[in-house]
This record gives C-alpha cells, structure tokens and sequence, in this order.
C-alpha cells in the first residue's frame, strides 16, 4: 500500500525521549506507523538548548512525509549540578506538557489527531493525551523482560524489605528467569536516591495506558509474551519489533575504518563499542586496551575518553565532534593504536563509528557491548555473538537474557571484578575475547544467533507478527 497515494487514517502524534537508545527506535516506529497509513509527527523534548549532532543527522535523514518538532527546553536552573541523567529527563518531561499541548493544537487541521504515543520518560504526557480525547500508547523502547519487571515493580517495591542489591534470593516474575537484585536496573537500586521515586511513578502509568507497543518479537521472548498476555490486571502488550536503524539510514560517509574491515577475513575482527552514552574510567580503559592486545585477536574499537564519574557520561553528548584529546588518542597507552595498526591487529575510531555497517560487515565475528537494547537487536539482526560489558540503565537485566537465556553471550567479568566495584584486568578481557572469536563456545554461540536472526526476518515480513497489530490496533480505537 502506497500511503502516499491514500487518504490517511489520521495523525499519531510521538512523544519521544532525549538520547539516541530512544531516538531510533521511536524513528523506526514512526516509519512502520507511516507505511500502515498514519500521518506521523515526531516530537522531541530536550534538557537542553543543544542536541547532540548523532540526533540531530537523524532526525534531517527522517522521510519528508514525517514531520518532526523539538519542543523548546524548560527552565532547569532549579535542579541540583549533581542530578542524575534519569531525573533530569523525568523534570524535562513533565515541564515539556505545556509546550507540547500547544504544539498538538497546531497541528494540520484537516488531519483529526486520533492517538499520543509516548516512550519512557515521555509518559507524563498522558494527561495530554486526555486533553484531547485520544487514546495514549505506550511504546517501549526495551525487552519484554524489563518491561515484565516495570510493570510488576509497584508490586516488587512494597513487598521487597531493604535495599534490591542485597536480596538474598533472585527476583522471579512470570515468564522470566530469575534476575539477581544487583542484575535490575540501576534506577532502583537507592531507594533514596529522588530517581527510584520518579521510577516508580514511570511503572505506576504503565499500567494505565490503552496499550503498550513493545521492540521485541515473539520467539525472542516467548515465555515473557505468553506470561503478560495471559496477565488480565495489564494493558493489551503487543511486540512489534526488532525495529533496527537500516543500513540506508546510516550515514554513507565514507569510514575508513570500513575499508579497513573489507582487508579483514571474514568472521575475524572483534567490534567494540559501549554504545551512544557509555563511557569507562581511565583505569579500565588502560585495561581493556592491554586486554585486546594480549588477545591476539583481530578488533575495531569505537573509543571515548574516560570518565571518572558516570558510565554513562556520554549520553547527551554523543556524536558531538572528536576533541583533540580523542583524536590523538592520547588517553590509550603510549603507542597502542600505532603498534596495532601496523600489526594488522586492531583499528581505532574516535567517540562515534557506522554500528550497523560494522555488525553487518562479513568480516565481524563478535560484538563487545554495553548491550544497550538498540545495540542488542542490531546484533542479533547480524548475527554476531557478544561479550556482555553493561554499563548502566537495564544493561545487566539484558545480559541476564543473553547469556543465561538464549546463550549468545558471555560476561567479560565472569569473575565479577565490576560487581565487587573493581577494575575488570586484561587477563580477563583477553581471555573472554579469545573465547568467543576463536573457541568452540563463540561458534556455537554464533550458529545459536543465527537462528535468532532468521526468526527476527520472519517477525520483521510483511506477514509476520509485528507488522499485523499496528493497523488492527490503533485504526480500531480511531474509527
């Protein structure tokens, strides 16, 4: 069906999070919304009067059909310097409500607004969505796993004593495996820290959306999916994933460290790269990098400088240009990217790399990840196996899923050196990339995501399951 040539079912409206782990997933989305016949605007809410060059070309490459607005930022002066990222997004969000209702009143009149899809942080607009007598959506951004655990937190929070890092026993919920307490997301791990109470507030609307839009698929998580379905206390939960930034969406600037990969064997090179946001401390970056070298094996490292404070320093920042500390590299050590690349052995790229065209390369074997959910999906859409390093947000509880459940990944710190607040060594990280680039276990880890890859094309069909709810769903509450 060629939209463009049909009237349209009316205008979904997207409220979407600041940050890169929102902002291709909820672009995707809009896209799919677009094909099924819906007029789709695209809006943005920032924490700041800049946004991040990495969102900013996406958002100029959307499809002219899709119209796209930035809400002007609120005032923030009265937040603390030392809030963090989670809380700040929440304040943004609900100070954005104002603005945002002004601009759905602007809207092209002769398209009846007919629903308000908000992701995360997004959510606090759903009085908005009451304003102007629409359904609101949910779409999230995640696993059905973390959305399992969202929805069943509210719960989890008045029967759990104590703090959920110090559980004794694993966290169980329907469908799912057992999570350790230190495994759930970093947001609930302080229960007096201001962000746990906002996270809580996030898992309370959930439950009160029409329905929730999930980037996951069925045979991915079919025991999780079943599980909710099944729930009648829940909103109708619908996935309609893997939805992936494509390769014609990537920039086709051209990367020299693509042509380094074309002179690479196939299934050789080990990407690395802490996604859009993750950063490390400079003792640990001192350590990876030795860990690579010692390994022997073939690697591409998309590579920040360090940060003592957050692994998650980057988050708003991405993509905004190398400084000259990350061209020089002068926070690696002395001559590692000169002895490497002189080797054969290892390239380096500074803050921002092509993730899609590098894990769709036929010279990439492995994937060291943060295991963002973005990160995760376009892996498995690859067919690449990973070495788990999460960093922060719902990291750990995808890791969970990874390397317990589907058996795609392995821990860089199996021996927990993180989780005891320490440095992970070299001699652990070369070990974890010998493994899986070149032991039995990263080939069957590889022929096991491969089978994943094919259910993911099945899903993503024009038959397949995630494409079929979209129009049935919203079009019927619309008419």
């Amino acid at each position: 069906m060629d939209v463009r040539k049909t009237p349209s079912l009316g205008r979904v409206a997207i409220f979407r999070s600041p940050g890169m782990g929102h902002l291709i997933p909820c672009v995707e989305f809009a896209k799919l919304l677009f094909r099924r016949g819906f007029s789709v605007t695209l809006i943005s809410f920032t924490v700041s009067s800049t946004q991040s060059e990495a969102e900013i070309s996406v958002l100029e490459a959307l499809p002219k059909a899709i119209n796209a607005a930035t809400l002007p930022p609120p005032s923030m002066n009265d937040m603390a310097q030392t809030s963090k990222i989670g809380t700040r997004l929440w304040v943004a969000a609900a100070r954005s409500r104002i603005s945002l209702s002004d601009l759905l009143k602007d809207l092209p009149p002769q398209e009846r607004l007919v629903a308000l899809v908000v992701d995360l942080f997004g959510i606090q607009a759903s009085e908005v969505a009451q304003e102007f007598d629409v359904p609101c959506y949910l779409f999230f951004t995640t696993s059905l796993l973390n959305l399992r655990f969202v929805l069943d937190f509210p719960k989890l929070d008045e029967t759990i004593s104590g703090e959920f890092r110090d559980a004794k026993e694993p966290i169980k919920l329907p469908g799912c495996l057992p999570v350790r307490g230190i495994d759930l997301c970093d947001t609930v791990q302080e229960r007096s820290d201001e962000v746990y109470s906002w996270y809580l507030q996030f898992c309370w609307r959930c439950r009160n959306v029409k329905s929730i839009f999930v980037n996951s698929f069925a045979e991915l998580e079919p025991d999780v999916i079943r599980a909710l379905k099944e729930d009648p206390d829940l909103p109708e939960i619908y996935p309609v994933g893997p939805l992936v930034r494509s390769l014609e969406d990537e920039e086709m600037e051209q990367w020299e460290c693509l042509r380094w990969l074309d002179k690479q064997p196939n299934d050789s090179v080990l990407f690395v790269s802490f996604g859009s946001g993750g950063t490390l401390s400079s003792a640990q970056l001192q350590e990876l990098a030795m860990g690579l070298e010692m390994s022997e094996q073939r690697f591409l490292w998309v590579v920040r400088s360090s940060n003592e404070e957050s692994n998650s320093a980057a988050f708003l920042t991405v993509g905004g240009g190398a400084s000259k500390a990350e061209a020089t590299f002068s926070y690696l050590p002395d001559g590692f990217v000169s002895r490497n690349l002189s080797k054969g052995l290892g390239f380096v790229v500074a803050s921002w790399g092509p993730q899609v065209r590098v894990l769709s390369h036929s010279a990439t074997g492995g994937f060291m990840s943060h295991c963002g959910w973005n990160s995760t999906l376009e892996s498995l859409m690859n067919g690449v196996p990973i070495i788990a390093w999460p960093l922060y947000a719902e990291q750990y509880m995808n890791v969970v899923m990874l390397v317990e459940g589907l058996r795609v990944a392995i821990r860089a710190d199996a021996a927990g050196e993180r989780e005891k607040g320490g440095v992970v060594g070299r001699e652990a990280i070369a070990c974890a990339v010998r493994a899986l680039m070149e032991g039995e276990e990263g080939m069957t880890m590889r022929s096991r995501m491969q089978g994943l890859r094919a259910a993911a094309k099945r899903a993503l069909g024009e038959k397949g399951s995630c494409r079929e709810v979209l129009l049935s769903q919203i079009s019927s509450r619309t008419s």
